[in-house]
C-alpha cells in the first residue's frame, strides 16, 4: 500500500509537469520546430512514466509510453510537429490530467475500460506504424557493397548508419591458438557485415616474416541493433592481444545523447554517464583509467580528451554527457535553494505573525503609559524585528501572475476554435507578483473577461479585413504595480461598445431613466449590472446577462475595482485594480470622535490641515490644494460618529488609481501595522469599510476602503478628482 503523503508528492509534481507540457504545446507550431520546446514535452511525459511507473500506475505508464514514442519520433525528424498532431498532444494532456486526478481522488485507473485513452493510444500508433514501415522498406533495399575505402567523417563519427569496427589483431594471437577470422564470422550473430577490409600493412616482407606471428587487422563495417558492450563481448578471448575501436553509427550518435538527457538526476563521473548510455563499456573505461593512472608524471588531461583521442567516444557524445553532469550539478543547487511549503502552514504563519503584530502594539502602549524608557526603546526594536518577520512572512506568499496568465494560452485557443476567429494572446508583465490568495481568486474572473473579448470585441476574420484590420485578432493581458496595488489589463483591439445601444438597453431594463446625463465611463460601467447583455442571440459563451456583476462582485470581494474604456473601432480595456495582499498591510491610523480608522498607507498622499485649504462651493466641498482641486469628505458625516468636534480638522489626502480626494479627519495618529480581519455579514452592504484590525489596547478599528468610498462620493454627486 502506497502511503498518502507520497501519492500526493506525486499528483502535485505531475500537475506541475503537466502544466509545463500544455505551455510547450500551446507555443511549438509557432516555434518554427524549436528542438528545446519539443524536448521539454518529451521531458514532461518521460518524468511522469517514470515516477507513474515507481508507484505501479501502470495503465499511466502504458499511456504515456505511446505519447512518448511518438515525441521520440519527432525528436529524431522522423515525425513533422504539425498542428493535428499538437492538438492530438493537447487530448493526450487533458487524458493525463483526468488519470492523474483519478489517482488524486483514490479512484482505479484502467485502459481496459478507458474507451478515449484507447483511442487516443491508437491515433498515436498510427504516426509510429508509418515510420516502422518506411523504415522497413528502407532496409530491405539497402544494397550490399564492396569497396575498398570507408567513409569517416572528422569528427571521429561514422558517416553512415553502421557500425564501424577497427580490429588490430597482436602478434601472439596465432600462438594463442586463436583465428582471427573465426571471430569476425561471430558477427553474423548479431547483425550483417556490409563492408569488410582486410589490412596488410603491417606485414613485413618475406624474409622478416614469422610465420606463427599475426600481422592482420580489419576494417569492418557493420549493420546491426546490438549495443556495443554485445559487439565488443563477441573478442573477449583475444581482448588482450588486440586493439579493438568501435564506432557508433551516425544514428547511434543522437541515441546516445538522448540516453544521457534521459539519464536520472543523480551525481555521476562522466565515464558512469558514457558507460550507462552504452557509449562506453566498463572495459574500455577501466583501460582509459588505467592509461591516466600511468601518466602520473605529465599534467593530467580530462578523461573527455582522452576517450575523443582514443577513438573511443565522438565528441558530441562527450559533450552531451559533459552537458548532464552541468544540469545535475545546477539541479542540484535548485533544489538546494527551494523547498516545497503546504500553503496552509503559510496561512497559520501569517496568521500567528498577525497576532504577533497586535501583540507587539498592546506591548509597546504599556510601556509608553509606564513611561519607562528602557522600555520604550526595547519595544521600538521588538517592533522593527516584527515588521522584518511580517515582510518577510509576505514575500513567501507573493507569487508571479505569470503562471495565472499562461493558462490562458490554452482558453485562447480553444475559445477561437470554437468561435471560428484567429486571436493572439500577448501578455506581459508576467513577473509582477502578488499574493496567492488574490491570484487564486482572480482566476475566474479573468476567464469570462477573455472569453467574452474574444466572443463580443474581436471581429469575425472577414469584418476585420473589410475595416482594414488583420486578419487576426490580438488579446493582451497586462500586469503591473501602481500605488500598492496591482493593476492587471485584459485588452483587445475589436470593435469596442456601442454606447447607444447600451444606453437604450439599459432604459428597457429600467436601469436609468431617458433625463439622465451619464459620462461615457458610467455608461460602459452598466454593462456589469445584473441581467444586463446586448446580445441578440444567445451562444455557448456569453447571452443571458449572467457573468459580468459576478466578475464585478468577485472583484469587489478582493478589496478591489473594475473598469471599462472603450474606443469604437479600435477595441476595449478592462482595467482591474487589486490590493497586494489580504492579510497585513503599513496602515495610517486616523481619529474621528471617538472612534479610530485605518487608511491603507500606500493611498495617502499627503496631510493637511483643513483651514488653510478650504471653500465651500455649491453644492459640494472642496479643497484648492496648490491650485489643484479636490474634492473632500468628512468621516464624521460619512460614518455618523460620536464625539466632540475638534477646532482643527486634519484632511488626508488620499490617490486610488487615476482619482484623488480628500478625507477629512479629527486626529492623525501615525502610521500603524495593521493586520485585516474580515467584517461579519452585517456589513456587507458596506461599501467604504473593507476590514478591521484590533489594536494594542483590544479596541477595534474600522479600515477605510478608499475605492468603495470614492465610489459613494461620486455617486452623491461630488466629482473625484483626476491626478
Amino acid at each position: 500500500m502506497i502511503p498518502d503523503e507520497y501519492l500526493q508528492t506525486f499528483v502535485v509534481e505531475c500537475s506541475e509537469l503537466l502544466e509545463q507540457m500544455e505551455e510547450a504545446l500551446l507555443t511549438v507550431e509557432q516555434a518554427e520546430h524549436d528542438p528545446e520546446i519539443i524536448n521539454a514535452i518529451f521531458r514532461a511525459a518521460h518524468t511522469i512514466k517514470g515516477s507513474a511507473g515507481m508507484f505501479g500506475l501502470d495503465p499511466i505508464v502504458a499511456f504515456t509510453h505511446a505519447a512518448e514514442s511518438v515525441l521520440d519520433r519527432v525528436r529524431s525528424g522522423d515525425v513533422i510537429m504539425t498542428s493535428i498532431l499538437a492538438a492530438l498532444f493537447i487530448e493526450v494532456h487533458d487524458h493525463l490530467s483526468v488519470m492523474i486526478n483519478h489517482v488524486a481522488t483514490g479512484s482505479q485507473v484502467s485502459l481496459e475500460t478507458d474507451n478515449h485513452g484507447k483511442s487516443l493510444i491508437a491515433q498515436l500508433a498510427e504516426y509510429l506504424s508509418e515510420i516502422l514501415a518506411d523504415q522497413a522498406n528502407f532496409t530491405a533495399e539497402v544494397p550490399i557493397i564492396h569497396q575498398f575505402r570507408l567513409e569517416r567523417e572528422q569528427s571521429d563519427v561514422v558517416g553512415t548508419d553502421h557500425w564501424h569496427l577497427s580490429l588490430r589483431f597482436g602478434p601472439e594471437v596465432f600462438r594463442n591458438g586463436m583465428d582471427p577470422f573465426s571471430f569476425v564470422r561471430c558477427l553474423f550473430s548479431l547483425g550483417t557485415i556490409v563492408q569488410l577490409v582486410t589490412l596488410i600493412d603491417a606485414i613485413p616482407v618475406a624474409e622478416n616474416m614469422d610465420p606463427e606471428c599475426c600481422y592482420l587487422g580489419f576494417e569492418i563495417s557493420f549493420n546491426s541493433t546490438s549495443d556495443k558492450l554485445a559487439i565488443e563481448s563477441v573478442f573477449n578471448f583475444v581482448r588482450s592481444d588486440c586493439l579493438i575501436r568501435i564506432l557508433p553509427p551516425r544514428s547511434k550518435v543522437s541515441e546516445y545523447q538522448r540516453l544521457i538527457l534521459e539519464l536520472p538526476e543523480q551525481d555521476m563521473r562522466l565515464g558512469e554517464i558514457l558507460v550507462k548510455c552504452g557509449t562506453l563499456t566498463p572495459k574500455e573505461l577501466e583501460n582509459i583509467l588505467c592509461f591516466q593512472s600511468e601518466q602520473e608524471d605529465e599534467i593530467q588531461r580530462p578523461i573527455g580528451e582522452v576517450l575523443v583521442e582514443q577513438q573511443l567516444v565522438s565528441p558530441p557524445v562527450v559533450e552531451a554527457a559533459l552537458e548532464k553532469q552541468q544540469q545535475i550539478k545546477d539541479h542540484k543547487k535548485s533544489e538546494a535553494s527551494l523547498i516545497r511549503v503546504d500553503a496552509d502552514k503559510l496561512d497559520e504563519l501569517i496568521n500567528l505573525v498577525g497576532e504577533l503584530i497586535i501583540a507587539g502594539a498592546g506591548t509597546n502602549l504599556i510601556a509608553r503609559r509606564a513611561k519607562m524608557a528602557n522600555l520604550i526603546e526595547s519595544t521600538a526594536t521588538l517592533s522593527r524585528l516584527v515588521e522584518e518577520v511580517r515582510d518577510s512572512a509576505l514575500a513567501l506568499r507573493m507569487v508571479q501572475i505569470g503562471g495565472t496568465f499562461n493558462r490562458f494560452q490554452r482558453v485562447v485557443r480553444d475559445v477561437s476554435k470554437e468561435l471560428g476567429k484567429e486571436v493572439d494572446l500577448i501578455i506581459s508583465g508576467a513577473e509582477t507578483e502578488l499574493d496567492k490568495t488574490v491570484v487564486e481568486k482572480i482566476g475566474d474572473p479573468l476567464t469570462h473577461l477573455v472569453r467574452n473579448s474574444m466572443d463580443h470585441g474581436i471581429e469575425a476574420a472577414e469584418l476585420r479585413l473589410a475595416l482594414g484590420k488583420p486578419a487576426k485578432g490580438t488579446l493582451k493581458l497586462n500586469a503591473y504595480h501602481d500605488a500598492g496595488s496591482i493593476v492587471i489589463e485584459v485588452i483587445d483591439d475589436g470593435g469596442g461598445l456601442n454606447k447607444e445601444k447600451i444606453l437604450s438597453k439599459a432604459i428597457e431594463l429600467g436601469l436609468i431613466t431617458e433625463t439622465e446625463n451619464l459620462t461615457d465611463k458610467e455608461i460602459y460601467s452598466l454593462i456589469f449590472e445584473p441581467g444586463f447583455s446586448t446580445v441578440d442571440a444567445i451562444s455557448n459563451l456569453s447571452g443571458r446577462g449572467v457573468g459580468m456583476d459576478v466578475v464585478r462582485r468577485n472583484i469587489q470581494a478582493l478589496r478591489g475595482t473594475v473598469d471599462l474604456d472603450s474606443v469604437p473601432g479600435l477595441g476595449s480595456t478592462v482595467r482591474i485594480r487589486l490590493p497586494l495582499t489580504l492579510a497585513i498591510i503599513d496602515g495610517f491610523m486616523v481619529g474621528v470622535g471617538n472612534a479610530a480608522y485605518v487608511i491603507p498607507l500606500d493611498m495617502v498622499v499627503e496631510c493637511v490641515e483643513l483651514s488653510a485649504w478650504a471653500s465651500d462651493e455649491g453644492d459640494g466641498q472642496y479643497l484648492n490644494l496648490r491650485g489643484e482641486v479636490l474634492p473632500y469628505r468628512r468621516l464624521r458625516d460619512h460614518f455618523n460618529a460620536e464625539g466632540e468636534t475638534v477646532q482643527r480638522e486634519n484632511v488626508v489626502v488620499v490617490r486610488y488609481g487615476e482619482h484623488k480626494a480628500g478625507l477629512v479627519v479629527d486626529k492623525l495618529m501615525g502610521e500603524f501595522q495593521t493586520v485585516i480581519k474580515p467584517l461579519g455579514k452585517l456589513f456587507n452592504g458596506e461599501k467604504s469599510i473593507g476590514g478591521f484590525t484590533i489594536l494594542g489596547s483590544g479596541e477595534v478599528a474600522l479600515i477605510v476602503d478608499v475605492p468603495g468610498l470614492m465610489s459613494q462620493v461620486e455617486h452623491k454627486g461630488i466629482t473625484v478628482a483626476m491626478a
